[in-house]
Order: C-alpha cells, then sequence, then structure tokens
C-alpha cells in the first residue's frame, strides 16, 4: 500500500467525496478512485459505500483510518518543514482570522516569515467563516477563538488569556454606587461582539446575573472599535484583557467588579492537513507556534 493510496484514502475518508478529495489533492476524480479500487484490493475488502451524495466508510474503512490517526499528517508536515529548511519558502501565505486579534497579537510575530520573503496576505472573518475558507483551500492558516469542531482540520491552542468586563472610570463608579449592581449595570448600554453575545452571556452567567432580554446598543466583530467608544464614557463591554490593557493601566477603563470571577478565552491557529505539503505553510506554521512557545 503506498503512501500516496494512503493519503488519497485519508483525504476522502475526512472529505466523505471523491470529489472533494479530488480538489484536495490536485488529482482527478478517475485518478482518485483508481487509489482507492487499489486499497480495496490490497486489503480485500471495500472501503467506501458509494452514494449520490457521497461516500460512506465501512467498517473497515474506520478500523484503517483509526490506525492511522495523524500520523501520516504528522510524517508530511515533517517533511515539509524539512524541505522548507533548505529550499525557498518564498510566496503568498493567506491568513485569516479575528481582526483584533490579528492585530493585536499575530502582527507582531510576523517578521520572521516577511524576513523570509513570504508575501503575507490577511484577512478577516469570524469562527465560521475561517473554517470555510480553510476548507475551501482560498487561506492557508486560520486564527479563531471558536474550538475547531470540524475533523476535517487541526489546531493548537496559541494563546489563552481572561475575559473581562470594562468601562471607563465614570460608568464603573456609577454602577458600584448604585443599590442593584445587576440592574446598574444592565441600564447601560452594552457594546458586543455579535446579537449572540457569546463573549458577554458567558460573562453574566459565571456570575449569576440574568439578563433574558438584553439587547447591545453596538455590535462589532472587532473590539478595538468598542474599546475606543467606552474611553469616552459610552457603555460597558466585555473583551479579552489583551485588548484594553494598556487603557486599564493608564486609567482610561476600569474593570467592572466580577461578582463571582472573569471568564477566559482560548485562541487557536488552525489549518487544512493538506496545507501542510506546501513548504511555505509548514514553515509558517512552525514559525508561528515556536514564536507562541507551543511547538
Amino acid at each position: 500500500m503506498s503512501l500516496v493510496r494512503l493519503r488519497t484514502f485519508v483525504e476522502v475518508y475526512r472529505q466523505r467525496s471523491i470529489s472533494a478529495a479530488a480538489r484536495t489533492l490536485n488529482l482527478t476524480q478517475p485518478a482518485v478512485s483508481q487509489h482507492i479500487a487499489g486499497l480495496e484490493v490490497a486489503i480485500g475488502r471495500p472501503l467506501f459505500e458509494r452514494q449520490v451524495s457521497g461516500v460512506v466508510p465501512t467498517s473497515v474503512a474506520d478500523e484503517l483510518a483509526a490506525d492511522i490517526g495523524d500520523k501520516l499528517d504528522e510524517a508530511e508536515a515533517a517533511l515539509a518543514s524539512a524541505r522548507a529548511r533548505s529550499r525557498d519558502v518564498s510566496g503568498a501565505l493567506q491568513l485569516i482570522g479575528h481582526a483584533d486579534f490579528m492585530a493585536e497579537k499575530l502582527a507582531p510575530e510576523l517578521a520572521p516569515l516577511l524576513a523570509a520573503g513570504i508575501r503575507v496576505r490577511m484577512h478577516t472573518g469570524d469562527g465560521p467563516m475561517v473554517t470555510q475558507m480553510l476548507l475551501e483551500g482560498h487561506c492557508d492558516l486560520g486564527m479563531s477563538a471558536h474550538p475547531v469542531t470540524d475533523s476535517r482540520l487541526k489546531s493548537d491552542t496559541i494563546f489563552a488569556g481572561k475575559v473581562v468586563a470594562v468601562a471607563a472610570p465614570a460608568v464603573v463608579a456609577r454602577i458600584q454606587q448604585a443599590a442593584d449592581f445587576a440592574s446598574a449595570l444592565l441600564q447601560e448600554p452594552l457594546l458586543a461582539y455579535n446579537l449572540e453575545l457569546s463573549l458577554v452571556d458567558r460573562w453574566l452567567q459565571r456570575n449569576r446575573i440574568e439578563a433574558p432580554e438584553l439587547l447591545p446598543a453596538m455590535v462589532g466583530q472587532d473590539l478595538r472599535a468598542h474599546r475606543s467608544l467606552l474611553v469616552q464614557g459610552v457603555g460597558w463591554s466585555v473583551m479579552p484583557q489583551f485588548l484594553c490593557e494598556r487603557e486599564l493601566q493608564n486609567g482610561e477603563l476600569a474593570l467592572i467588579p466580577a461578582p463571582k470571577a472573569h471568564t477566559d478565552i482560548h485562541y487557536y491557529l488552525i489549518w487544512l492537513p493538506s496545507a501542510l505539503r506546501q513548504p511555505r505553510v509548514a514553515h509558517a506554521r512552525q514559525t508561528l507556534l515556536q514564536r507562541w512557545h507551543v511547538a
């Protein structure tokens, strides 16, 4: 069983589609079908059941995939990293992630990639957009605060930090002086990341503050815009502390005391395993993980 056929098998297994695997591998559909057929002959059992919407793995395919695990991805990534160290890695690298994280945390780590001749192209998007752009091959690496749930993608945690509720000192003082902390907080305009209140709800739940009908005064997925309004004394928000650390230190913002505790957030570097066959992408991934002390 050749490594090429095993790689084809892994892609078909992950994609549940001959055509999708062919696009990922840059092969024709007949070539992918031949690889699978060759494996089935070698094993002596069918690996997939063909259906109109794609393919369904058999129990034999499930066992083979479990045996292979991530070993093939790791071997190919190691090979790509070795190639990257011995050849030119210049070219365009497509990155996608949350705008505020990429500006505040990613950008300072890009110097080694630029020095290596890699041209960086940064795109912004929320968690679902990051997943979509990676799976469709439009971007090479993604950064997201959303844990990876799609089995076709791999990830490593690259940053963990505290999530805090903040406002201008005058607003915080007004809330603290009120007879009812929760009511006073909820009467102030809320600046939120999205209408689902993903960051805010977790903080409220952790602190046992009920707000079933809470509507934000402003919604925006770049929390630096919220920060600009907050320092002017407009409303309150919940955000990663790294985004407002400077303003907290110089007194432009203040922490809203958490009755119980603040929450936390994790950011992930995400990639499609097949993307690591490109030395440029493998080199960029390894460099970023090392810069974040993950590798």
